[in-house]
């Protein structure tokens, strides 16, 4: 039996080898495109967070409906993103190494998805107009035509393809295939791009449609299955190496795009501090008579809100690393919970503008305590949802050293459970505790935190309490409630009459 040595060895043999024929290992291309994409689908948000809103306007319906239509719009543009992420890892599942043309046809592919978040800034600063529209779709071809150019040229060189593959005798099936996947949402975006030169509506439609074409594809064929019946199995089958949206995507790149949503948010949240709340000198010297401390203090609900946002995305994200630490691989159902919570939690920079504004505006911080709270709500019940799927399929999902129930199970729904209970507690409070909201938003902020340290000494108080109360409940109340238990005891044990 080969050891460790012998392994490693032979690697390093393999690594050299491949270094000679000019062939490279993909990780770390991955892993630049993880951050690249993850970075560009969170700075979607900026545009919305840089909505101006006047001191002297109201936020009545109009503002509400420009707010509206721009998140929903930001949500839809996200969700593409994380789609050509998604095509992005299953191409790199077919191809196992890269040369230096994949290596620039990939960086021609990010160039393009760079280019996402200004097309994106014209659809929300022009909503009438097509042109944002329009471009946004040229660009989502740009990236299938680019990826799909990837897959000819590997498949061309077959050296460079996956193992499974490169020795298959169906390669032809596997490369329709992947191509199929790579250029689902283009197809799409193709007949969005036409349809925004003279009915745009119909163009939000089908970008829509892109996001949720897997899952609709994936139901229509269980609703044909039970119509039909089981039927016999494909001649070129692809269970042996298979690529479609609905399998398990890789943990490691689920985590490593998360990791790089938490991280960016986070970072634009100080980037807004050092843009906005840098006094300027001029105005130290006339208003706060040259006094940079007194400057810094008219900033304090500033510097608040940018504490209670930060310790919201790190704990939201500590939520997200304590639950991939029992998952194995991330289910269909999993990785689509994933996306719609990162795609609030790239959110939560709108949610920190909000708050922050409160000074500014006072008379309308129910309005923003509302937008703040929805966010984080959606943000958390997302991941709360995304381990009860993981439950569901635990054989699948989970690791077996994870599969013991109980109290960890427990532990971890209560922290998953505080973040989403704590919002609505604080939306609640707008409506029947307004004068206060402020203070309750604010506390929720500070004391959440310290709930998170607390958690696993409140989880065994309450355990306790309840095998306390369980035990009340099943102490015989009197003598003769006991005595007719033991006569019941008794007659089930009797033998009954023929």
């Amino acid at each position: 039996m080969a050891g460790p040595q012998t392994r490693e060895r032979a690697l390093d043999m393999q690594a050299d080898e491949d270094t000679g024929d000019g062939l490279q290992s993909s990780h770390r291309m991955l892993s630049f495109s993880d951050a690249l994409l993850s970075i560009i689908a969170t700075v979607m948000i900026l545009p919305v967070t840089h909505t101006k809103i006047y001191p002297e306007e109201q936020f009545d319906t109009t503002i509400r409906k420009l707010l509206a239509t721009k998140i929903a719009v930001y949500l839809m543009t996200f969700l593409l993103v994380t789609v050509a992420w998604t095509a992005h890892i299953r191409l790199f599942q077919v191809v196992g190494k890269i040369d230096d043309i994949l290596a620039l046809l990939n960086l021609a592919c990010m160039m393009t998805i760079t280019f996402l978040p200004y097309t994106f800034a014209l659809m929300v600063t022009f909503p009438d107009v097509p042109l944002g529209i329009f471009l946004f779709c040229v660009c989502v071809i740009t990236i299938g035509l680019t990826q799909a150019v990837i897959v000819g040229y590997a498949f061309h060189y077959p050296h460079l393809l996956n193992q499974q593959i490169a020795h298959s005798a169906h390669k032809a099936a596997f490369r329709q295939h992947i191509l199929g996947i790579v250029l689902r949402g283009p197809a799409l975006c193709f007949v969005a791009a036409l349809f925004s030169l003279f009915f745009f509506p119909v163009s939000y439609l089908l970008m829509a449609m892109v996001i949720f074409l897997p899952y609709i594809s994936k139901a229509a064929g269980w609703c044909k299955d039970r119509i039909r019946g089981p039927r016999d199995p494909p001649t070129q089958s692809l269970e042996f190496f298979t690529f479609d949206l609905h399998e398990p995507l890789s943990k490691e790149r689920v985590e490593a795009f998360s990791d790089g949503v938490y991280a960016i948010v986070a970072t634009l949240l100080i980037l807004d501090i050092c843009e906005d709340n840098v006094p300027e000198p001029k105005d130290v010297e006339e208003q706060f008579h040259g006094s940079l401390v007194a400057a810094l203090g008219a900033f304090g609900p500033h510097f608040l809100a940018y504490f209670g946002s930060f310790a919201t995305v790190g704990l939201l994200w500590f939520a997200h690393h304590s639950l991939f630490l029992h998952v194995r691989r991330a289910t269909r159902a999993m990785g689509l919970l994933n996306t719609l919570a990162l795609a609030f939690v790239g959110g939560l920079p709108l949610a920190y503008q909000r708050t922050s504004a409160l000074a500014q505006q006072p008379h309308e911080e129910l309005e923003s305590i509302r937008v703040s709270c929805v966010i984080v709500f959606f943000a958390s019940i997302f991941q709360f949802a995304m381990w009860t799927a993981a439950l569901l399929r635990e054989r699948e999902a989970l690791h077996p050293s994870a599969r013991f129930g109980g109290q960890e199970h427990a532990l971890m729904f209560a922290k998953l459970a505080l973040y989403p209970c704590a919002s609505l507690l604080a939306f609640a409070s707008t409506c029947f505790l307004r004068r206060f909201s402020t203070a309750i938003f604010h506390l929720m902020q500070v004391t959440v935190p310290f709930a998170f340290l607390l958690l696993r000494l409140l989880l065994r108080l309450a355990l306790a309490v309840l095998r306390a109360l369980r035990g009340l409940l099943a102490r015989p109340v009197g003598p003769e409630l006991s005595d007719q238990g033991a006569a019941d005891a008794r007659s089930q044990l009797l033998p009954a009459p023929c």
